[in-house]
């Protein structure tokens, strides 16, 4: 793949261990809409998972032993992709079900946290950069409440 070209959906997205129906071919197109439009052109993959692949992600790479929603793991060559994303499939469709909206649409926001996150934003200390970024891509997106903005300040 060259980097001047955008990805295919089918290389935006992978699911690997994750048995919740959701629809595949909607979530490939939104990944491939951020590409697009969010990550300017530069591919990233998401790897859609479950609960147990999660935990071990975030045990190796972060020393958590704990299930999480999203991981965002930037790259560090110089190949001109973002990175990757790690999503619970499981966490999402929870999540989803206390927010009141559906599985793909939680699924949506985590990858557009991710992606953010691969862009070098980081919520926890860039003093509301971060925050606002997300509030303008889910309005443009026309996504629900996105994760930053359910943490209390």
């Amino acid at each position: 793949m060259s980097i001047k070209s955008i990805p295919r959906p089918s290389e935006l997205l992978v699911f690997r261990g994750a048995r919740l129906r959701v629809d595949r071919r909607s979530l490939r197109r939104f990944a491939q809409r951020l590409c697009e439009e969010v990550a300017g052109g530069r591919a990233f993959c998401c790897l859609v998972t479950n609960d147990r692949e999660m935990r071990r992600l975030n045990r190796e790479f972060l020393g958590k032993d704990c299930v999480t929603d999203v991981l965002s793991f930037p790259e560090t060559g110089s190949d001109g992709s973002l990175g990757e994303i790690a999503i619970s499939i499981g966490r999402a469709a929870r999540q989803a079900q206390e927010y009141a909206h559906g599985t793909e649409e939680e699924i949506c926001l985590l990858m557009l946290h991710g992606i953010l996150h691969l862009m070098g934003l980081d919520h926890e200390n860039d003093r509301g950069r971060m925050k606002r970024a997300e509030a303008r891509w889910r309005r443009r997106l026309a996504l629900p409440a996105g994760l930053i903005s359910r943490v209390p300040a």
